[in-house]
């Protein structure tokens, strides 16, 4: 995807606030071999950008003064109740050093899973995207998670999802969050039912022993 800025001249809060008067956005681009430069782009294009997944996770072809940057959306700031980006940033990339980015994961299969047609279970997605490693050239749009062979009580944590090549899963230390659990919907509420059921009989016949033994010292 492809975004238009401009370096910016004017700096400051007051600058920035006429900038935002004039339907423009104030921003920044740093990293790489170049220095940090303050930018501005057009609020509506970038708007409408910002409502596609893609533009989140993909890399940017940036026109800046004309001259092509390569860049990832870092940051955005948005007004607290309109509909309106107050401030964006983004990173220059480099084709030889790995990028750390948050990607989006796409479900796919599990209506056709032995769990959902056989027993009506419930796929419930715990997150939504993942942060992955890799270098630019192999960054994905998307990482996909096949549940087509989803099994009932079955729980799928990040570290079982296949990456593409190249790529590998951001975790700091032990961690291997849990993507996906799969239950049967009143499994949770039969078991107990069924404990209290059996226990029932055996509670009962406690009073009736009680009862029926003599009280101490009567004949």
């Amino acid at each position: 995807m492809k975004v238009v800025a401009n370096t910016r001249q004017a700096q400051g809060s007051g600058a920035s606030r006429r900038l935002r008067r004039a339907g423009k956005v104030p921003g920044i681009i740093y990293g790489g071999k170049g220095a940090p430069s303050a930018i501005e782009l057009e609020h509506n294009p970038l708007y409408h950008a910002l409502r596609v997944e893609k533009f989140h996770s993909s890399i940017l072809d940036m026109d800046l003064d004309g001259k092509a940057e390569q860049v990832l959306l870092r940051d955005v700031q948005w007004h607290p109740y309109k509909p309106q980006v107050l401030h964006i940033d983004f990173q220059r990339i480099a084709a030889d050093q790995k990028i750390s980015l948050k990607v989006p994961l796409h479900f796919v299969g599990q209506e056709n899973s032995p769990a959902v047609k056989l027993s009506a279970a419930i796929v419930g997605h715990v997150i939504n995207e993942i942060e992955i490693s890799c270098l630019p050239a192999d960054l994905p749009e998307f990482i996909e998670v096949d549940l087509s062979n989803a099994a009932t009580g079955q729980v799928v944590h990040v570290l079982d999802i296949p990456m593409p090549a190249g790529v590998s899963v951001a975790l700091r230390g032990k961690e291997n969050p849990v993507v996906v659990t799969v239950t049967v919907p009143g499994a949770a509420e039969e078991e107990p039912a069924a404990e209290a059921a059996a226990a029932a009989p055996a509670a009962a016949a406690a009073p009736a022993k009680a009862a029926a033994k003599p009280a101490a010292g009567k004949k």
